[in-house]
């Protein structure tokens, strides 16, 4: 066989070792992102950390993420999003404080990145996936009433006096952190143009919901600026759904003063 030849059949061959190659990482990158573990009746903290990695990392730009509009990926984002995920472990009465405050922490720190999956918008700023924005942030906002609750637990049941001073302002401190985090959720209302009308009823269910939960766990905190923030938030709101919910918090944490 000539030279010529042989450099021909060599080159034949790797690009047919190329193509298997090239072949083979899109179908595994398609595997992928279809194994979700959608079958598990509950996902734990090892399953957000592939699931998350895959729904941030895993997508082109032009991609479509899992949503719930599209009915063959729809489960990814119910599973994702569903609190009762973290409820099986953190509500269960027979595992231990800590634990259950493990296990808390690292769905926290899991939920802290699913805040990024679905921000994305568009040309016209408007986000490209609200309803999924809002699930997540939901699902953290749950989350965060049990993870503060059991580090305040985990610190009055490691203090030698649960009822010293110390003890007290250290759980006051936390209260005042969880506080903090929930307002970061009200200055989505600055975003408000950035949402459908879907996405504001949502937005506001958020607030009807989830806040009414946090002042009747801590009916004796400084909600203050959450009251501040509340009426800074309806001058500038437009929707009359969130408007309505703002006046509700508002009128809830006043009757806590009475």
């Amino acid at each position: 066989m000539s030279l010529k030849k042989q450099k021909l059949n060599l080159m034949k061959r790797i690009n047919y070792i190329l193509y298997l190659s090239i072949t083979l990482l899109l179908i595994n990158c398609s595997n992928e992102k279809n194994q979700f573990p959608t079958d598990k009746r509950y996902w734990d903290v090892n399953d957000y950390d592939e699931v998350v990695r895959t729904l941030r990392f895993g997508y082109e730009s032009d991609e479509k993420l899992p949503n719930f509009k599209d009915p063959k990926t729809r489960i990814v984002v119910e599973k994702l999003t569903d609190e009762k995920n973290y409820k099986v472990i953190l509500d269960d009465k027979k595992l231990g404080l800590k634990h259950k405050n493990k296990v808390a922490e690292k769905f926290f720190n899991k939920w802290k990145d699913m805040t990024r999956i679905y921000e994305s918008t568009d040309r016209r700023d408007m986000y490209l996936y609200d309803q999924e924005l809002l699930a997540t942030w939901h699902f953290g906002l749950g989350l965060q009433l049990r993870y503060f609750k059991l580090g305040n637990d985990n610190i009055k049941e490691n203090a030698d006096d649960p009822n010293s001073k110390t003890v007290e302002n250290n759980i006051n401190s936390n209260i005042n952190t969880l506080i903090k985090n929930y307002l970061i959720y009200l200055d989505q209302i600055n975003n408000e143009n950035s949402f459908t009308e879907e996405g504001k009823s949502k937005l506001a269910k958020g607030i009807d919901s989830y806040f009414t939960q946090l002042i009747t766990l801590y009916p004796n905190a400084d909600y203050s600026k959450m009251r501040h923030k509340s009426e800074l938030m309806l001058k500038k709101a437009n929707s009359n759904k969130i408007k309505s919910s703002l006046n509700k918090l508002i009128a809830m944490i006043d009757s806590k003063k009475e």
